[in-house]
């Protein structure tokens, strides 16, 4: 129905019973391209939509506040399939006038949920939430300078420096800019041979940043030394769209791409762990039991962990479960929505 309202899902899994349920709110401002929860405040999100103005599309950004009772651990029962949907409170706009369209919003990750950036076009913009987060103050912003019609085309904030570093996408190029001046620290030029289409932090290593693109490739680097990339994984047969760490064990990595596939890779040798739990003590004969201090230097092996095959169209997004470590789910074009558990050998050989 071109009339309806877009609309976002709220899933709540129940991880006893093996249950989805669903809760729908209406998103009336426009189809969303992008959507990003507060790190501090479980009711409030931002999201990246169209609109049309003046015959011209452009994605505008704006934060949210969902109704109390559909926050995650509210109590509204999600089972009346009759049950109304309900709509988002508009609490601010994250507008500019000199920007164009938004490609993406990020939260500063241990915040208290006041600062977003946007990217927006060649813009890099920092806001600051006032008063409930019901306006939007610009505190500072920085441009990309060049020749053609340099976009961004998504960014990722880091969890290290005190919150002072994010890093960002534009074309093949990845940039860290400082958020205190508003200007670049490092680049990678060349960072993938085609698009740049996702970047995520290592949550334990401050210097390790992954990437992927259009050139299948999933690539490691580290910030400080940035000509060549620590890593690279070539496990993906099309665009990969994609890179998420684990919160809590970051040797385990999952990319989601075009071919349909979600991999989970185990990237031990260049974990915060490298030599830490993923030996398997069942594996190691007496001779070797007896001699550790050799064991200890066995270099740690990286390898495809599982290979999801589950959807039948490009899986565009992955994200591990904020509460539990070994809960993901992934998203595919067709709207399919699979939720995947780490394999239990592997999470028993990390725990033990």
């Amino acid at each position: 129905n071109p009339d309806s309202a877009p609309i976002i899902h709220i899933i709540d899994f129940d991880d006893e019973n093996n249950i989805i349920n669903k809760n729908v709110l209406l998103h009336r401002a426009g189809e969303i391209w992008h959507i990003s929860a507060s790190p501090a405040d479980k009711g409030v999100l931002a999201t990246c939509y169209n609109k049309t103005a003046d015959s011209k599309v452009l994605t505008c950004a704006a934060v949210w506040r969902m109704p109390a009772e559909l926050e995650p651990g509210g109590h509204e029962s999600p089972e009346d399939a009759a049950s109304p949907a309900h709509a988002l409170e508009l609490l601010c706009h994250l507008d500019h006038p000199a920007r164009g369209s938004t490609a993406c919003v990020a939260w500063e990750p241990a915040g208290d949920g006041k600062r977003v950036i946007s990217l927006a076009d060649n813009h890099l913009l920092l806001w600051d939430l006032q008063e409930s987060s019901s306006q939007a103050l610009l505190a500072s912003s920085a441009s990309l300078e060049g020749k053609g019609q340099l976009k961004f085309t998504t960014g990722r904030w880091s969890p290290h420096h005190s919150c002072t570093q994010v890093a960002t996408a534009n074309d093949t190029a990845v940039r860290g800019w400082d958020t205190r001046t508003m200007s670049q620290i490092y680049c990678i030029e060349n960072a993938h041979g085609q698009l740049v289409r996702d970047l995520d932090f290592n949550p334990n290593k401050q210097y390790c940043l992954a990437s992927c693109g259009d050139d299948c490739r999933v690539k490691f680097w580290d910030t400080r030394k940035v000509t060549e990339p620590v890593r690279t994984l070539e496990e993906h047969s099309h665009w990969v769209w994609n890179v998420r760490y684990n919160h809590s064990h970051d040797q385990l990595v999952l990319t989601a791409s075009s071919d349909s596939r979600v991999i989970l890779s185990n990237m031990a040798s260049i974990s915060s762990e490298p030599f830490g739990h993923l030996v398997d003590d069942d594996d190691l004969s007496d001779q070797e039991e007896r001699r550790p201090e050799e064991k200890s230097q066995e270099p740690p092996q990286d390898s495809v962990i599982a290979t999801y095959e589950e959807h039948e169209d490009s899986v565009y997004a992955v994200e591990w479960a904020a509460a539990d470590p070994w809960l993901f789910a992934s998203l595919s074009y067709d709207g399919r929505l699979v939720v995947n558990r780490v394999p239990r050998a592997l999470k028993y050989r990390i725990l033990l």
